[in-house]
């Protein structure tokens, strides 16, 4: 059974596009399924899907002569006299495949959808290759409202509106053990359609397993897997905590300038996000440290005990992403406002929201020169009821 993703209209609308549609992101966060599903709807019989972990679809892309492939092409029936669509998963296994992309788009009608694991790849090689001739599309991890599409559970979406609701005990009655489970498990697709939590625990310690087996030992060039571990270990504890790139180092005995080549591949392996600093002054943002996340809190949640407290920052965080730029505040003293969203709304995660906590973060709010603020909670306190729920972030 196929599930929409909010990707999913973005993606059919630029099937008719001459330009390349990409789709990147983390492994196992549906691009193949999203691909097949929007692929399958293509009317037409002159497509192809090809999978490149399969070895003889490599080697057809990586003969030399291209006009070779295309006559591969034809012999299965293809014609070039007309719109061609090509759909190829997992691009990244074949480095010369973007030559051989540009090569037939420059010369023939096709439509290309491709995927591939990892921005760390894509961004860099594409970005000269094929220049003007792509677009790329990101898919993360299920957002909650895909969490509840998933589930079969209705819900309504309301976009930025979302801001504007307060808290509502029906909703959350309704949705609260639906929204637990979240922050648990996150939000890969095969671990939210798992039916059991011993079921869920293994597919996310395999996902773990992958990314370091398969994205670090063919993407990075990292000789020591065993330290890349660790670090990830040490990293995932320290969410929602500023980067300390110094004690870090020391901590983990990986020199500062490899450190930072780590963090750097995390982050375009999509595995974690540094949170910069809201400020007016370029400089400052840079000298300030950044904040840590990860893509998905059941991930996180794997490979370290977090406590409540982080489960639930991380989850926030993950939520606020699909609704903006996301950074954070903070005054020289160390008070902080938790996120700002679109350089606008303060926003302040607490598991129990109360009137002071309201009031500290519009302090915060007024200084940051930031006009909107809100509360976003977890749990209702029962004589406070003027936040945002986290399960309305959909």
């Amino acid at each position: 059974m196929f599930f929409p993703r909010l990707l999913y209209t973005g993606l059919k609308d630029h099937l008719n596009k001459k330009a390349i549609t990409v789709l990147t992101g983390m492994r196992r966060v549906g691009k193949t399924t999203l691909v097949r599903q929007i692929f399958s709807e293509i009317i037409s019989d002159n497509k192809v899907y090809f999978d490149l972990e399969r070895l003889d679809n490599r080697e057809l892309f990586s003969e030399k002569n291209y006009e070779t492939i295309v006559s591969a092409l034809q012999s299965r029936g293809l014609s070039f006299q007309k719109k061609l669509f090509l759909a190829i998963d997992e691009i990244q296994l074949n480095p010369n495949l973007t030559s051989v992309m540009k090569y037939l788009y420059d010369h023939y009608d096709i439509k290309f959808i491709v995927t591939g694991s990892s921005s760390f790849y894509l961004k860099n090689l594409f970005s000269e290759s094929l220049a003007g001739r792509k677009k790329i599309f990101e898919l993360f991890p299920l957002s909650f409202g895909e969490f509840l599409t998933f589930k079969n559970i209705p819900f309504r979406s309301l976009g930025l509106q979302t801001f504007r609701q307060r808290f509502q005990p029906a909703e959350y009655e309704r949705l609260k053990s639906s929204y637990e489970e979240y922050i648990s498990f996150g939000g890969f697709p095969e671990v939210v359609l798992a039916g059991s939590r011993e079921e869920k625990t293994d597919l996310l310690a395999d996902i773990v397993s992958s990314y370091i087996n398969v994205d670090v030992a063919t993407l990075s060039g990292f000789k020591r897997q065993r330290d890349f571990y660790s670090l990830i270990k040490m990293l995932s504890s320290r969410i929602g905590s500023r980067l300390d790139y110094v004690k870090l180092s020391q901590l983990s005995g990986i020199s500062r300038p490899a450190l930072i080549n780590y963090l750097e591949f995390l982050e375009k392996t999509y595995l974690i996000y540094r949170l910069p600093v809201y400020t007016k002054s370029r400089d400052r943002e840079i000298v300030k440290a950044k904040k840590l996340y990860f893509c998905d809190t059941g991930l996180a949640n794997t490979l370290s005990q977090l406590s409540s407290g982080q489960q639930f920052e991380n989850t926030v965080f993950n939520q606020l992403k699909f609704y903006g730029e996301v950074c954070y505040f903070s005054l020289k003293t160390g008070r902080e406002l938790d996120f700002v969203l679109n350089q606008k709304r303060a926003i302040e995660v607490k598991e129990i929201p109360t009137q002071t906590d309201f009031k500290e973060a519009l302090v915060l709010a007024e200084t940051a020169g930031l006009k909107e603020c809100l509360l976003v909670g977890r749990h209702p306190s029962w004589k406070f009821q003027n936040f945002l729920w986290a399960g309305n972030l959909r």
